[in-house]
């Protein structure tokens, strides 16, 4: 078997047809190709990404200017998935990155420690970084924001992609700070203290391995292969707390539905008084959220928010060797679809479109944690919740787009040439009215300081429990 161009020397002439194959099945897959930008935008940019491609160029170079097209598609869900590319492709280019030793959050431009991992250098929680190898926060900011991945103008989403939470083993920043700044051998820090103090320290970059030692143990440990449930549900007073970091019960053994009902039932047996389910961090996956929903109700609700249109009714068989999926009917997704004009099918509704009540309703009170990583599942569950009146939201605004969003099935894309994988949406959701270009915004809007991270305070939860007692 011939070894793939990133196994060479790379060949740009050969990686033409990566683009090409690109193109064929964006244009003739992507329900959202043209939701943000017109036909004429589009094939721009894809000859733009055609013509960086043709002089030569290394894996990394092609990586971050495929990514940045991606990202100019304005679709949170179309990027090349580090968690999909293989191995050896991971192997080059994102093990051997550099990476901060510490983790931040972004407040405005502000670039604020979290956490930090390398001990008496100073950078306790809540000290702005000022400066790192010459730039300033904002100039790391504006050069990583064009990689980021968002649905339509959600700023938001794009900064909180751009936070290092150092809780996964690929990380937005991690990977995109890092290639864009892959020769560096050390950072020189400029920061300023809680305290007003000013630091300039010199610090070395973290390894992978080193990176995976500070993530939280029970992220590192949450299989969802094993029939361990990683979510918690805690009592604070007569409030329940329930932690759900992630969505992603793809193929799970476990059996979260069963989870979910039996902490509702020992709720209501309890007499608890209100609920608080924290979502932050949480990009989505399944939509979980239907079973908590089924407790709040007592009459079926709609859950259909947006029509789901796709491009085609049947893949072109020369596509299908460079698409893997894990469901092979999405090569025929469209075949039963209304045809509604303007190259859509219209799929039929299914049982999804509505929630059914389940067991006994929790009548307690009930918040919802919101933050702009809620752009998938989370994002719909937000605006049931909404819809419905079922809830308060509280903290900031939710990723995806009330305009719609692409997902609910997915090819991945294998290109030949260069060996980079791309994830591609099948389904498109269009709102049946006008609705504004953004996230949910929350009932209660409240978001952390440089101070509250340095006290170690959760103001959203704080407000919350407020709220609910």
């Amino acid at each position: 078997m011939r070894a793939p161009a990133w196994a060479a020397s790379p060949n740009s002439q050969s990686w033409q047809s990566d683009i090409d194959l690109l193109r064929d099945a964006f244009e003739t897959l992507h329900p959202g190709l043209y939701r943000y930008r017109t036909r004429q935008q589009i094939a721009q940019d894809f000859e733009k990404l055609k013509d960086s491609w043709r002089r030569p160029i290394g894996l990394a170079e092609a990586y971050l200017s495929l990514s940045q097209f991606l990202a100019t598609l304005r679709c949170g869900h179309s990027y090349a998935n580090f968690f999909n590319q293989k191995k050896a492709i991971t192997d080059q280019l994102f093990t051997p990155l550099p990476r901060l030793p510490f983790a931040f959050r972004w407040l405005g431009q502000d670039m604020v420690v979290t956490n930090n991992f390398s001990p008496d250098t100073g950078l306790q929680p809540g000290t702005r970084i000022l400066e790192i190898n010459g730039q300033s926060a904002a100039q790391i900011l504006a050069q990583t924001f064009p990689y980021a991945r968002a649905d339509g103008g959600n700023e938001a989403k794009r900064r909180a992609l751009l936070e290092m939470r150092a809780e996964d083993n690929w990380d937005y920043f991690d990977i995109f700070y890092g290639l864009l700044h892959r020769d560096a051998d050390a950072f020189h820090i400029r920061a300023a203290t809680p305290l007003g103090d000013h630091l300039a320290i010199d610090l070395a970059p973290f390894t992978l391995d080193q990176r995976r030692a500070t993530m939280p143990q029970a992220k590192a440990q949450a299989d969802w292969a094993a029939p361990d449930i990683p979510w918690t549900l805690k009592m604070q007073g007569k409030a329940a707390i329930l932690t759900m970091p992630g969505w992603a019960v793809y193929n799970s053994k476990a059996d979260w539905q069963g989870w979910i009902h039996a902490r509702m039932d020992d709720l209501i047996s309890n007499g608890t008084e209100s609920l608080i389910i924290d979502l932050r961090g949480n990009e989505g996956g399944l939509d979980c959220g239907h079973e908590i929903i089924a407790r709040l109700i007592d009459k079926p609700i709609s859950a259909r928010l947006f029509d789901r249109r796709v491009r085609y009714r049947h893949t072109p068989n020369h596509l299908i060797p460079h698409l893997d999926t894990w469901d092979r009917s999405f090569d025929h997704l469209g075949a039963d679809a209304l045809a509604i004009g303007n190259g859509f099918y219209q799929l039929p509704r299914d049982g999804e479109d509505e929630i059914q009540p389940k067991g006994r309703r929790f009548k307690g009170r009930v918040a919802i944690l919101t933050e702009p990583m809620n752009s998938s599942a989370t994002f719909n569950f937000a605006l049931l919740i909404r819809t419905h009146g079922l809830g308060q939201l509280i903290g900031g605004p939710t990723g995806g787009n009330q305009r719609g969003i692409n997902g609910g099935a997915f090819y991945f894309l294998r290109l030949p040439a260069s060996g980079l994988e791309v994830d591609l949406p099948l389904i498109g959701y269009f709102p049946t009215s006008p609705r504004p270009d953004g996230g949910v915004l929350p009932d209660i809007a409240i978001a952390p300081t440089a101070q509250d991270i340095a006290k170690g305070r959760d103001p959203v939860l704080d407000r919350a429990l407020l709220a609910v007692f």
